[in-house]
């Protein structure tokens, strides 16, 4: 007899890992993957040309930075980066995102470079 579908915790998901700017998928919906990252200090500034970007900010605070300026997230809050907009996020203090984007998106965009890496799925 097969198992029930469970909902995701996310707080369990997020004592599962501790590394940073490493997102680990925790579901699939539709082409598009639900992830989560801890975050702190910069990362790359970076364009995702073909897609928008949504974080949601779990715990702590998130500036996503901007050329026109940036946008501060605290808990509970989201921002979609529209497609082709170049940002960097920044987390001062550790913070837990979650990330909704289609499925091989790549977290470094156009950017590249050495923290290019694929999501990871938690179990």
């Amino acid at each position: 007899m097969s198992q029930p579908p469970a909902p995701v915790d996310l707080a369990a998901k997020l004592a599962q890992f501790s590394d940073l700017w490493s997102q680990k998928k925790v579901a699939d919906l539709n082409d598009y993957e639900v992830k989560l990252a801890k975050l702190k200090g910069e990362f790359v500034w970076h364009t995702h040309e073909d897609t928008d970007e949504l974080f949601l900010v779990i715990s702590g605070r998130l500036t996503i930075q901007l050329r026109g300026g940036d946008v501060v997230l605290g808990p509970g809050e989201l921002f979609v980066v529209p497609r082709g907009v170049e940002h960097c996020p920044r987390a001062d203090e550790e913070t837990a995102i979650l990330l909704l984007e289609p499925a091989g998106t790549l977290n470094t965009g156009d950017a590249g470079g050495p923290r290019t890496k694929a999501a990871e799925s938690l179990d």
